[in-house]
């Protein structure tokens, strides 16, 4: 049977978060919840481990409760304003990004800064926002049209087997550098399909996720050692060094300087037989920062409302189809090491076509019967509501086990 996306949309639980909170919901532009059904079906037919890849795009707001909000992500930090040449994703999501803001808009904008960015947009150009936004470390990026993405951007959904290189995951060892969603969710697939998973903090920069909602920072780190290593002493230096020497898999979501900074090199992991999962915004070669909501609607994942108004579509969507791209392919990977770059941009762009300007009006679901429902191609389907996974345990406090881990790895 061919895919219905319409009918996939409406499934995972995304229509009911794409829209304005006072209108119908709406159902995205592309193939985004297809493919991830398809990205989870290759992640079965690789590790054995079974999950609703659809559903996985829609699980943090089932937890936290959050709805539709049309130009007000779903998660509250990020928003769609208008710049001069068109519209724009701005994010104010980490505790120094409101001052960030105000030096974009050259002001001093408080603990309010959307005011003054919604000024200072308005008088610039999206090039002109990428620009400075890359100068400042803003996470922000103007709505562009649909761009073709790379050919390598998403793995191969259609095989059904195992690839004849790829190395089991059980008991494999998984340094986990990454933070917030793609990244942790990479790695919690890869826990699921056995890897022991070692979650790496540093004593200044702990996962911004531990201030987000508890249950969802669970269900992605449950089972996990975590340890914390302070890379600006010669002791956490080298037992980061050992650590990624002995690592399986390593998994990272910075910008390649950081980690670089601490004297983890990339290149020679991979060329000694890791398999290193970078996932940034962009791609290893840029500086812009990015998160799930400002990357996938500047990719051109937005929905438009009657008068073409952008709106966001579910939550932060961009993350959670990266993490789970990248587990496929961190599944998929060579014995003999791999350093994959997975741009989260690139993702998003492999899920929409690139002959759709981006001017079309969304189509709506209808009301029917006390529900929603959208008319796919096999006929109405219930617009569903976003679903959890049960957690499998508590998640470690930050360092728990970081002297039981170095004690493995033969430091004290």
């Amino acid at each position: 049977m061919d895919p219905d996306p319409a009918a996939d949309w409406a499934r995972s639980g995304l229509v009911a978060l794409t829209g304005r909170a006072d209108g119908p919901p709406l159902i995205p532009p592309g193939r985004a919840a297809t493919v991830a059904a398809e990205l989870a079906a290759r992640f079965a037919a690789i590790t054995g481990v079974h999950v609703d890849g659809a559903r996985l795009l829609s699980e943090r707001a089932a937890l936290t409760g959050q709805r539709r909000r049309g130009t007000v992500s779903v998660g509250g930090s990020c928003r769609l304003l208008p710049a001069r040449d068109g519209w724009a994703a701005v994010s104010c999501a980490r505790p120094d990004d409101a001052a960030l803001l105000g030096a974009l808009a050259g002001q001093d904008a408080g603990d309010d800064p959307w005011s003054a960015v919604t000024r200072w947009l308005g008088g610039h150009t999206g090039p002109e926002l990428a620009e400075r936004a890359e100068m400042l470390g803003i996470a922000a990026s103007p709505v562009l049209p649909v761009r073709p993405a790379p050919a390598a951007a998403c793995p191969p959904t259609s095989a059904r087997v195992r690839p004849p290189a790829a190395r089991p995951l059980a008991g494999r060892l998984v340094a986990d550098f990454s933070a917030l969603w793609a990244g942790p969710l990479c790695a919690h697939l890869l826990g699921l399909a056995g890897a022991r998973v070692v979650k790496v903090e540093t004593p200044w920069r702990p996962d911004g996720a531990r201030r987000g909602n508890a249950a969802f920072y669970r269900l992605l780190h449950a089972g996990h050692r975590s340890v914390i290593l302070d890379p600006h002493t010669s002791h956490g230096r080298e037992a980061m060094a050992a650590l990624v020497q002995a690592a399986d898999v390593v998994v990272e979501s910075s910008r390649p300087r950081a980690l670089a900074g601490f004297g983890l090199d990339a290149h020679r992991a991979a060329a000694d037989g890791t398999t290193w999962v970078s996932i940034t915004a962009y791609g290893r070669a840029s500086n812009r920062v990015g998160f799930g909501d400002d990357v996938a609607a500047g990719a051109g994942l937005v929905a438009r409302d009657a008068d073409g108004r952008p709106l966001f579509c579910g939550d932060a969507i961009a993350d959670p189809l990266t993490g789970l791209a990248a587990a496929v392919l961190a599944a998929a990977a060579p014995a003999g090491g791999a350093l994959l770059d997975i741009a989260m941009s690139d993702v998003v762009a492999a899920t929409l076509d690139p002959a759709d300007d981006g001017s079309q009006r969304s189509a709506a679901a209808r009301y029917d019967r006390g529900g929603w429902v959208v008319d796919a191609a096999g006929g109405p389907v219930s617009v569903a509501a976003p679903r959890r996974r049960p957690a499998r345990g508590p998640a470690a406090a930050p360092g728990q086990h970081t002297v039981e881990v170095l004690a493995t790895l033969g430091i004290r």
